[in-house]
């Protein structure tokens, strides 16, 4: 924190409560659109209405290949039949436990901290959460902000992602996040 040297006694003002607002949310990196949906809290039942309306994007004759971390509700049992009944358009599929750095979403979360977030005062969750959803809307439409940096993980990260073109998958990327910790998950739609 930067204190002006004039200043001897700074007051740091801060929200005292540990409440959080949970956000899934998915990027598709071909052109950086992002879908979000904020919800109450992070479980099975929530997480499959967001697969839901995900795979109501999803292209026709492709198949969606959700890329996640291993929170408990991506492998509840209560999902499972849901699961295998949309087999045939959907697919998870882990990323290996306590690896971050893997996730692509992260730098779109980073991105959104920055923009929104960084040296701001909310006095209110609802404040907070106003304002990162003003950004995700903007993020709704294909855009040059997420796209790029997609593109860079891409290239860098996924060898032959032109060869998962030609078998029809169009890979998302998806996060789960919650605001007031900012953790993140991400995910592939295809």
């Amino acid at each position: 924190m930067w204190v002006p040297p004039e200043e001897t006694d700074p007051v740091l003002l801060h929200a005292p409560t540990r409440r959080q607002a949970a956000v899934f949310g998915a990027v598709c990196p071909a052109d950086g659109r992002l879908l979000a949906m904020s919800c109450d809290t992070f479980n099975a039942q929530t997480f499959q209405v967001f697969l839901a309306k995900l795979l109501r994007r999803r292209r026709r004759g492709c198949k969606m290949v959700v890329i996640v971390d291993n929170a408990r509700w991506h492998h509840a049992k209560a999902i499972s039949p849901w699961l295998y009944q949309h087999r045939h358009v959907l697919r998870l599929d882990f990323l290996p436990p306590y690896s971050p750095d893997l996730n692509p979403v992260e730098r779109v979360w980073k991105l959104t901290r920055r923009l929104c977030t960084h040296n701001r005062y909310f006095k209110t969750l609802q404040d907070l959460t106003e304002v990162v959803q003003e950004q995700f809307t903007k993020w709704f439409q294909p855009n040059l902000t997420i796209a790029p940096i997609m593109r860079n993980y891409l290239r860098r990260h996924v060898e032959n992602h032109e060869t998962h073109e030609n078998f029809g998958l169009f890979f998302v990327l998806l996060y789960e996040g919650s605001l007031s910790g900012f953790r993140v998950f991400r995910v592939f739609r295809g």
